[in-house]
């Protein structure tokens, strides 16, 4: 079994458009989430979100490639190339047969069918794009990256719901530890703040309509976001034969399914999934130092990952740092646990951990250290990055400094 580093990292939400400015806006507290600026915002009752602004398409590809790309491709493509150029790797021969790409989505190309299904049932079209489909499908940004780098190893995508890029992540690091593939390109992206998709989310009634509080006992509910994180994992040895910038450890993960209820989180599940990362990782659970929580603002998530994290860590769950960086970017569904795996790694390369910002009132069924609205600089070893989403989908991966 291969050893797997991180040697790149991209993205682009709500905070910034880049790693270094979403970093910062980390280590700040910054708030990204605010008014919604999309056609009839004025038809929901839900006007906040964590909404990526000041972004230009045509900066970035020219009109052939727009007409092929979603805004969840673009996203994915940018974010990419920031990762894979950190990496400073170059894909030819062998390295461009054996890497690929994996990533999660949970909405896909969900602004195209929104868009079309306007034209043709407001607007009374009778014709389409021909690019539509191509463009609305969830393997698009996995396809389209593979293209853009001539990666022509095994490339997919994996849709769970709020976990999607988590178990994304986990089949990379799969691949590689395996020696399937050297390297591969993996993460998650998506864009579902359009009118379709925000008023679908509003009918599930557990949106805020102010902000995002995760563990505060005053929350109301979670708050959606959008963007893209990708990274480059990559076989330990390759990565040193190099001499390429690690940005740390990918050591384990785990995935399991409640099979019990498509919307309301389990603790046995949760337990089961945080138990399971630290054995595949051979993690003692003594030596994590913090936790990016799932933490949607939502009291049935809070309370229940919180219980979980109570019984896997006993006594040690009092020196744990556990926050959600959701109340910052908002809850960027397919996309969000790869964002906030840039909290992970900034906790382990940098030692600080990001806040749980909005924390206005103590929850005692939240009874931990939550790092309320302040950055803490820290010396952390050992961190886990959980995502647990509707259905019971949940995966966990555990990672270490280097």
């Amino acid at each position: 079994m291969h050893r797997v580093v991180i040697t790149g990292a991209g993205t682009i939400n709500a905070l910034a458009s880049n790693v270094p400015g979403t970093m910062q806006a980390m280590r700040d507290g910054v708030c990204g989430i605010g008014p919604l600026d999309f056609r009839d915002t004025d038809r929901l009752s839900i006007r906040i979100g964590g909404q990526v602004h000041g972004f230009t398409p045509e900066n970035h590809f020219n009109r052939q490639q727009l007409s092929l790309y979603d805004s969840f491709t673009q996203f994915a493509l940018v974010a990419a190339r920031e990762a894979i150029v950190q990496s400073g790797l170059t894909f030819d021969d062998e390295l461009a047969m054996r890497t690929g790409v994996i990533l999660g989505t949970a909405g896909g190309g969900i602004g195209t069918s929104d868009d079309n299904y306007r034209a043709v049932y407001e607007e009374g079209k009778n014709r389409v794009h021909p690019f539509v489909v191509p463009r609305l499908m969830n393997s698009a940004a996995a396809s389209h990256i593979s293209m853009e780098w001539n990666l022509q190893g095994p490339s997919f995508t994996v849709s769970t719901a709020c976990a999607s890029s988590n178990h994304a992540m986990a089949q990379a690091f799969a691949f590689v530890r395996s020696g399937v593939s050297p390297v591969m390109i993996t993460g998650g992206s998506e864009s579902m703040l359009c009118f379709g998709g925000v008023k679908a989310w509003e009918g599930l009634r557990v949106m805020s309509r102010d902000a995002c509080r995760p563990f505060s006992a005053n929350r109301n509910g979670m708050v959606q976001g959008e963007g893209a994180g990708i990274f480059v994992f990559e076989e330990y040895e390759h990565a040193k034969a190099r001499g390429a910038d690690i940005l740390c450890e990918v050591s384990g993960f785990s995935m399991t399914s409640d099979a019990s209820d498509i919307v309301m989180p389990s603790r046995d599940g949760a337990v089961r999934a945080m138990r399971g990362a630290l054995q595949n990782a051979g993690i003692d659970r003594s030596e994590v130092g913090y936790i990016n929580a799932h933490g949607t603002g939502t009291a049935a998530n809070d309370r229940t990952e919180c219980a979980a994290v109570r019984e896997i860590f006993g006594s040690h769950a009092d020196a744990l740092m556990i926050s959600s960086t959701k109340s910052m970017h908002g809850h960027a569904i397919g996309a969000t646990g790869a964002v906030e795996l840039l909290a992970c790694i900034m906790a382990l390369r940098d030692g600080v951990v990001a806040p749980t910002i909005g924390h206005e009132q103590h929850d005692p069924e939240c009874d931990l250290d939550v790092v309320p609205n302040e950055a803490r600089e820290a010396r952390v070893t050992v961190a886990l990055s959980n995502a647990f989403a509707f259905g019971g989908m949940n995966a966990v991966l555990a990672l270490r400094a280097v």
